[in-house]
């Protein structure tokens, strides 16, 4: 990697670092399945911990019942982009995220429906008063909130032929309930989310309406909300439209090894209710390849107000600053998969 924003990793030529060790067991016994992910990071990005795990029974071709560490079905499905990086609804909570619970899932020619119930975010230590941890995957309200009691709903309209699209609408309503005040407020989002495939070409775009009302203890701004991943938080607004775009295309090659190269670029924006905070954006330029079993991302990432861009953390999210630059990083990721 190589950050414009760190002085010193600039100085040294940029770095190579570990990322993840992950494994994924699966399991069937007739109807019964069961699918999870375990990853370890370095200790200063939250250790080791399940991306997701759960318990599955498959009623008949297309329809599944999932119980445990699930999917939340919720945008642009699995994810809204192409690179390492993903798009901004991932820092946002609202992109690649799981959470404990029950998902329906039922697919057909025309027709995908999935359906959840969720309790609350993965909890690694028990009492009602106590903070989630910021030991997880994807990103979750912490702090003094937890979110509870959350239905979810999706539903997605797919074409055939040599065009082919998806159209989908997603919402969500749940429960946050406040350490402090020992009361209940609640979120809720809603998704327009759309895919084409056309010959080599995938464009992928969505739409996120998302209000947070948490029931914070007096003196403390219900503007903003933690959100945390990663062994690490920071603010975010609460209320806020999020827009992305990508755009990929696979090419043809004839080196043997190689099994894909796919070139790509996303973009994506967070628009803030408060007009005195400041927006953020991300977009990344980039290529993957598949030779073998290795798989390698190739991004030039760019990004303002961005926590994972320079800048401030902790506050880029919700004020953000009106004074920011952009900042960008260059950042190669090699992962060996078997």
């Amino acid at each position: 990697m190589y950050s414009t924003w760190d002085q010193d990793q600039k100085n040294q030529g940029g770095t190579i670092a570990y990322d993840v060790f992950r494994i994924n067991p699966t399991a069937s016994y007739g109807n019964f399945t069961l699918d999870a992910e375990y990853r370890q990071y370095s200790s200063s990005f939250g250790g080791g911990f399940l991306k997701h795990g759960w318990i599955g029974y498959e009623f008949k071709d297309g329809e599944q019942l999932h119980v445990g560490l699930v999917s939340v079905p919720f945008g642009l499905q699995p994810v809204t982009g192409n690179s390492w990086f993903y798009n901004i609804g991932y820092y946002l909570g609202l992109e690649d995220n799981y959470d404990m619970g029950v998902r329906y899932s039922r697919q057909k020619e025309r027709w995908d429906y999935d359906f959840a119930f969720i309790k609350n975010a993965e909890t690694l230590d028990l009492g009602g008063d106590t903070e989630l941890s910021q030991s997880r995957f994807a990103y979750d309200i912490v702090g003094r909130n937890k979110k509870v009691n959350q239905v979810n709903a999706n539903v997605v309209y797919k074409t055939t032929g040599a065009i082919q699209q998806q159209i989908g609408l997603s919402g969500q309503l749940g429960g946050l309930y406040n350490i402090d005040t020992k009361k209940m407020g609640n979120h809720y989002a809603a998704s327009l989310a759309y895919q084409v495939d056309y010959s080599t070409w995938n464009l992928k775009a969505s739409f996120i309406h998302a209000i947070h009302n948490p029931m914070n203890a007096a003196g403390t701004s219900n503007q903003v909300m933690e959100l945390g991943a990663y062994g690490s938080a920071y603010e975010t607004a609460t209320n806020f439209h999020v827009y992305t775009v990508g755009l990929a295309k696979n090419f043809s090659v004839n080196w043997k090894p190689m099994q894909a190269l796919v070139v790509y670029h996303d973009f994506g924006y967070m628009q803030k209710h408060v007009k005195s905070f400041e927006n953020s954006y991300m977009q990344v330029t980039g290529v993957r390849t598949n030779i073998g079993p290795i798989i390698t991302y190739i991004d030039y990432a760019t990004g303002l107000n961005h926590s994972w861009f320079g800048g401030n953390f902790v506050n880029d999210f919700s004020l953000g600053d009106p004074n920011a630059k952009r900042q960008s990083r260059f950042n190669i990721n090699l992962g060996y998969y078997f």
